[in-house]
């Protein structure tokens, strides 16, 4: 049901961003990218352990696995850079409205997606790269999608170096885009200080809180993740963590955009309805 409503709520909000010339703002151009985003994201590692579930067939092949590592990884953290982006618009919009079209030009925008997208491949090909040169000696890995941590448990070598890695690169990625964010909200808060209309501070905020939703969720669940020491009640608790991540997050993002925004439920309802005069 979780996969269902992800599926559907993304590809709904991609689809209303395209279909609705109102909407092709840059705060709507870095929104599609995200739920087309969580659309892949949830379909990399959901439909695989549906079918385990079903079927009881729980076999992957080596480069199956790596496959979905890579892909995992790479869309993870191009999420991050894409929520950091996402930020720099919320603080553009609502620090600098006069300057928002041309600091946020089309041209800005796309170099927004592209550098995170690029930037989101090369971080998932370093970690694809260095785990798949592992030997391995076990076959049975401990989750429910192939995962770095879990994987360097089943290597047949030494993997402190790896996961030394892991911590420092992924860390620094994820604390990286965190610090963005905080920087971009330091600022709106202090510029808000300065509204004294209740109406405008209340409009200004109201923008911004289905991003802070997301980012909360989104870092909250890495961090816990990819920060800690992998021992064996940690990868435990990562499978728990894990769930949130791929099946719950990716189907809360659309719903949390579309509940807190006027401008989205306004699209979708005219979608909606010229959809349903054209049936009849």
């Amino acid at each position: 049901m979780f996969y269902l409503l992800s599926i559907t709520g993304n590809l709904s909000i991609v689809v209303v961003v395209l279909a609705d010339h109102g909407l092709h703002t840059p705060m709507y151009f870095l929104l599609g990218n995200l739920s087309f985003l969580d659309f892949f994201y949830a379909t990399t590692t959901v439909p695989k352990l549906l079918s385990g579930l079903l079927v009881d067939d729980k076999r992957i092949s080596f480069q199956g696995c790596i496959v979905q590592l890579h892909i995992f990884h790479f869309l993870g953290s191009t999420e991050a850079m894409l929520l950091a982006s996402m930020s720099y618009d919320r603080y553009i919009a609502i620090c600098n409205p006069l300057r928002y079209h041309d600091l946020m030009a089309k041209a800005v925008c796309l170099q927004l997606a592209f550098t995170s997208w690029l930037a989101g491949f090369l971080y998932s090909l370093f970690h694809t790269i260095l785990t798949s040169r592992l030997p391995f000696c076990m076959k049975k890995i401990s989750h429910f999608y192939c995962d770095i941590k879990p994987l360097l448990k089943l290597a047949c070598a030494d993997t402190h170096i790896n996961e030394s890695l892991v911590n420092i690169v992924t860390g620094s990625v994820a604390l990286g885009t965190f610090v963005l964010i905080i920087i971009s909200y330091t600022f709106i808060a202090t510029h808000l200080q300065n509204i004294h209309s209740k109406k405008g501070r209340s409009k200004a905020f109201s923008t911004c809180s289905s991003h802070l939703t997301v980012v909360l969720l989104y870092f909250g669940t890495a961090f816990c993740t990819y920060l800690r020491p992998a021992t064996k009640n940690s990868l435990e608790q990562d499978k728990m963590i894990a769930v949130l991540v791929t099946v719950i997050t990716p189907a809360l993002n659309p719903i949390i955009y579309s509940l807190r925004n006027k401008d989205v439920k306004r699209a979708l309802r005219k979608l909606f309805l010229e959809r349903l005069m054209k049936k009849t």
